[in-house]
């Protein structure tokens, strides 16, 4: 269930060795990265150009006041928290996008941890996992753990099946809900068995949550409602989220961490001397952006639409295509010649361009990689774009 991770290229690096000197055989279409490319929220350029004067100012790096105050706001809203539940002086911090927040805490994690979990501490991943997870684990000096996160499991990672022994040598687990790329979504009564078990045996717990309003049916739960409903306070928790799919905002790099007051505390400390801050203009907008629900609501509405077209090109052949939350579709495509054999074939015969689902998972100490008979493609092209990225891929399934 667990073993060392090597930390290969990137899995686009990858990707472009594989199809590197194949020439398209349509003109192309690249649905392999998940960058949002619905428009920008209009309000954007007005905020930013009222604030545009604070671009001479270092950003303070614990964030400005309504900053803290906004994403707290928001939260608690959204995660249906009770007013003030959230420390608005240290229980949120801004950060360059998630991504950087994630291998940063995950430094300080283990620094803070000190001797105390043993030589060889260890970081819980699941498999398949964000990058940045295992390069924080392997930067942090930890051991990268990978846990499997198959169809078997939900697409969700099973840690409490963990010997004891290495649940108490486990400093942090990152787990993600909506997983990327699956889409699985944990339930309340699921997150709330992690915190349970990251408080017993004293690790932290570090939530990706950035997919968390992108979804359809319902919205998923939090691991901040988690945490509060079974010990009254954030203790051990960091929930980690952004602007970038929410508000399609990923050129802003404008994230936040929120949860236990006394981690971030610390972090904030020594993100002081080693982190980038976030420009204050870029703060206005996200206290903008946090503020209104429209642009969300639209943005869903956009993606069920290309959810729509999906199962009705592909639905015959995956009935369990369209998963609850995130943008991107898993698919299974080992009874066509797995991950890798079809990215090449869609590239090579349609102009396709989407990911194999083993470069985004590792190989396990049992030899197996729980991505390799999937790929991974994001929707975020026009409908229009889709519908027709999706209709060459059925091509090269028939």
């Amino acid at each position: 269930m667990s073993s060392r991770v090597p930390l290969p290229l990137s899995p686009f690096q990858r990707l472009g060795r594989l199809i590197a000197g194949i020439e398209p055989g349509r003109p192309p279409i690249d649905v392999s990265v998940g960058e949002p490319r619905h428009p920008v929220p209009g309000f954007v350029g007005p905020v930013l150009a009222a604030a545009l004067a604070d671009f001479v100012r270092y950003p303070p790096i614990k964030g400005t006041p309504a900053f803290r105050a906004a994403v707290a706001d928001w939260a608690e809203k959204r995660f249906a928290l009770a007013d003030g539940a959230i420390d608005r002086d240290d229980g949120v911090l801004p950060l360059n996008g998630s991504r950087e927040g994630l291998f940063h805490a995950t430094l300080t994690a283990v620094r803070l941890a000190g001797d105390a979990k043993g030589p060889r501490p260890a970081i819980l991943l699941p498999n398949p996992f964000y990058a940045v997870y295992a390069a924080a684990a392997e930067a942090a000096g930890a051991e990268p753990v990978l846990v499997a996160a198959g169809r078997e499991d939900g697409f969700l990672p099973r840690f409490e099946r963990l010997p004891a022994d290495l649940l108490a040598r486990t400093v942090a687990a990152f787990h993600a809900s909506p997983a990327n790329p699956q889409g699985a979504v944990a339930d309340l009564a699921r997150l709330e068995d992690l915190v349970r078990l990251a408080r017993h045996y004293g690790f932290l717990l570090f939530s990706d949550e950035c997919y968390s309003e992108i979804w359809r049916g319902w919205a998923p739960d939090g691991v901040l409602s988690a945490a509060l409903g079974i010990g009254g306070d954030f203790t051990g928790v960091v929930a980690f989220n952004s602007l970038s799919k929410r508000s399609n905002l990923a050129g802003a790099r404008c994230g936040f961490a929120i949860g236990d007051p006394g981690f971030l505390k610390a972090w904030a400390a020594l993100r002081n001397v080693t982190a980038p801050q976030v420009p204050m203009p870029i703060q206005a907008v996200a206290v903008a952006a946090l503020a209104d629900e429209a642009h969300v609501v639209e943005n869903r509405r956009l993606y069920d639409l290309k959810y729509a077209v999906a199962r009705e090109i592909l639905g015959d052949r995956f009935p369990d295509l369209v998963p609850p939350g995130g943008f991107f579709l898993w698919l299974d495509v080992g009874r066509w010649g797995g991950g890798e054999g079809v990215t090449a074939r869609l590239w090579k015969e349609t102009g396709v361009k989407v990911v194999p689902g083993g470069y985004l998972s590792a190989t396990d100490a049992k030899g197996v990689n729980p991505g390799d008979d999937f790929i991974r493609i994001a929707m975020v092209e026009s409908l229009e774009t889709s519908r027709e990225a999706l209709s060459r891929l059925s091509e090269v399934l028939s």
